[in-house]
């Protein structure tokens, strides 16, 4: 088993945000047309929940877990019989409380993401070791946040041990470049987040689709990777209404909370593609390469980055308790716990990036990679 140091890191870094791929072949499917059949011709659409059923609903290929999703699961009755699993398996093992609270979340996270392994002919990103069950590393996408030590750390995770990464948190075209550049297998620019911040920070409260500024980042993003013929993939994630999702068509993947999905399906408009590759290659955009000098500079120059980036990273470390079942209650409570004790280290003044690797008891990339290594290796 890992760490529980690193099992803590994955909880907060790892996989932030819950995510189902569809199938292409969905928008072929019989029944009036919808702006998610449009949709779903031009780009691969990912659903954002971590719900079984719906995961049969909408015949998902992949699938991913965070600690929200696990605590959510878990008050599901469906999932009853692998709470009461985990908690028993918690009870027996030797050590503290916090070793059991650790234990029984890990044991909990593994076995619904198993149960979701056998719905899902493709990936599922998890938080921990899930050697005892099985799982074939090819199917494991691990999420790490786009700072310099994360980008740096996912290079070599993608060249030197075959294990795909998700590069998240991302707001800005430095973090999107850097990205490419070490290869990483894909990234999630957050479209929401970043809307969220100019209506919080300008006079401007209402955008329309093609002027909103978390729409122009990723399509700019989307651009620079198609022009110069990287093969990063670009998700568009964090979606605050149905006009970022259709301004961002042709995107390689979306993902999209089921409130929207629902919407996009009742909504009968035509999708057109707004992102194109041929229209990518057109472009005159300039190839820059970008170094720890340039990234660290161009990111604390833009404000918007540095303060979600921070939110996201320093923000994530709590998760509220869902209500429900005494036992469901109690995982969610533990979790809760596990997480709040991590939110309380101080950053002691440290730049962002070494601000994380602070908080998860993790000093340098070095650390972090033979962490990762030991963690991947035990998975067949």
């Amino acid at each position: 088993m890992a760490s529980l140091m690193l099992r803590s890191m994955q909880r907060l870094q790892l996989i932030k945000w819950p995510k189902v791929e569809f199938d292409r072949k969905m928008s072929s499917n019989c029944g009036k047309k919808s702006a998610l059949k449009e949709l779903g011709k031009v780009t691969t659409i990912v659903a954002d929940t971590g719900d079984i059923e719906e995961l049969k609903k909408y015949k998902a290929t992949d699938a991913t877990t965070n600690p929200s999703i696990v605590l959510a699961a878990s008050n599901k009755e469906s999932n009853l019989k692998f709470v009461c699993e985990a908690i028993e398996y918690g009870k027996c093992q030797e050590g503290s409380i916090d070793k059991q609270v650790s234990e029984t979340v890990d044991y909990l996270t593994v076995s619904i993401g198993s149960e979701i392994l056998k719905i899902v002919p493709g990936r599922v990103s998890t938080e921990v070791d899930a050697s005892d069950q099985q799982v074939d590393k090819k199917r494991i996408l691990i999420k790490l946040a786009s700072t310099w030590e994360g980008i740096k750390a996912a290079k070599i995770l993608e060249k030197e041990h075959g294990v795909h990464c998700n590069l998240t948190l991302l707001f800005s075209m430095v973090q999107a470049i850097a990205c490419a550049e070490a290869g990483v297998t894909l990234i999630s620019p957050f479209v929401g987040r970043i809307l969220d911040w100019y209506v919080a920070n300008t006079d401007c409260k209402k955008f329309e689709a093609q002027y909103d500024p978390g729409v122009i980042s990723t399509t700019q993003i989307y651009n620079y990777y198609k022009k110069f013929e990287y093969k990063t993939e670009v998700m568009g994630a964090s979606f605050r209404n149905i006009d970022q999702i259709k301004a961002l068509a042709g995107c390689d993947l979306l993902t999209i909370s089921p409130a929207l999905l629902e919407q996009l399906a009742k909504d009968e408009s035509d999708v057109k593609p707004c992102l194109t590759f041929e229209s990518a290659k057109k472009m005159d955009i300039q190839k820059v390469t970008v170094d720890e000098t340039e990234f660290r500079y161009k990111l604390n120059d833009d404000v918007m980055a540095t303060d979600k980036l921070s939110d996201g990273i320093l923000g994530g470390a709590v998760v509220q308790p869902l209500s429900g079942s005494e036992k469901s209650t109690r995982i969610a409570i533990g979790l809760f716990a596990s997480l709040l004790r991590l939110e309380r280290v101080s950053n002691n003044n440290r730049p962002i990036g070494q601000c994380m690797f602070h908080v998860f008891g993790l000093t340098s990339n070095s650390q972090m990679i033979e962490q990762f290594v030991k963690c991947s290796s035990c998975v067949h």
